[in-house]
């Protein structure tokens, strides 16, 4: 049997957190850089509570305006330096409610330089291992990110993507460009339903390539989000596919 974890970037601001968790296993919560607060970090978990659902940092860099979204110019050090910070921020609320950290999960443009760059993924495996090593690091499958974080001793997580389409090094295609989100629920449905069976993702040029998939993203701030979340977990319960944290 087939299990997966579907994860989902969330205290966002976006005010679909409500919907979706009942249908994931482990949420990604905005630590205050690209978006959120103390207040929406405490409700955002008091919801995981709610719903037995994993509890994880998405930390980024400090981008409110482009929603974290833009590459910044920042030291290794600088790197190390904003995730320590960001853990320390929700792992203190966390813990208030009795709620341990589960995992880490970069964003955006700090999540896709992770996911390129040695020296970027290097620090934050460090930040990572060093503020607590039993913490499981979240990174694009095959990339830079994970192979460091495994270089450094830290739990993987190999992530592939339900709503983004993929070029053929195994890339997300970025989202400049008009084919990079998916926004069929049927289109949704094939690509996961195939990254976990079938262990391969076809990509915009129509290849397929192997996709090791340990869990699954759905984008919380996506116009579909809330019927791809219920979407996909319907058809995975059909297919006798466990949806759980890892």
């Amino acid at each position: 049997m087939h299990t997966i974890d579907l994860n989902c970037d969330m205290g966002e601001g976006i005010e679909n957190d409500a919907s979706i968790m009942p249908f994931i296993s482990s949420a990604n919560i905005a630590c205050g850089f690209h978006a959120g607060d103390e207040k929406t970090i405490k409700r955002t978990i008091e919801l995981c509570s709610k719903h037995n659902v994993a509890v994880g940092a998405h930390p980024s860099f400090y981008d409110k305006k482009n929603f974290g979204r833009t590459e910044q110019d920042l030291s290794a050090n600088e790197i190390y330096d904003i995730i320590i910070l960001q853990l320390r921020t929700i792992n203190k609320i966390a813990n208030e409610q009795g709620k341990k950290l589960s995992h880490i999960k970069p964003h955006g443009a700090l999540y896709n330089l992770s996911a390129k760059d040695q020296e970027i993924a290097a620090a934050i495996a460090r930040a990572v291992k060093d503020f607590d090593e039993e913490l499981l690091l979240f990174g694009l499958s095959g990339s830079y990110s994970i192979m460091q974080a495994k270089a450094f001793g830290l739990k993987t997580a190999g992530e592939a993507f339900a709503d983004r389409s993929y070029q053929e090094d195994g890339s997300l295609t970025p989202r400049s460009q008009s084919s990079a989100l998916i926004e069929d629920v049927d289109k949704v449905i094939v690509q996961v339903l195939q990254m976990i069976k079938d262990k391969t993702v076809t990509t915009v040029t129509g290849k397929k390539i192997p996709i090791l998939a340990e869990t699954i993203c759905i984008h919380g701030d996506g116009e579909h989000a809330v019927e791809f979340a219920k979407a996909i977990h319907q058809k995975l319960k059909q297919h006798k596919i466990e949806i759980k944290a890892l």
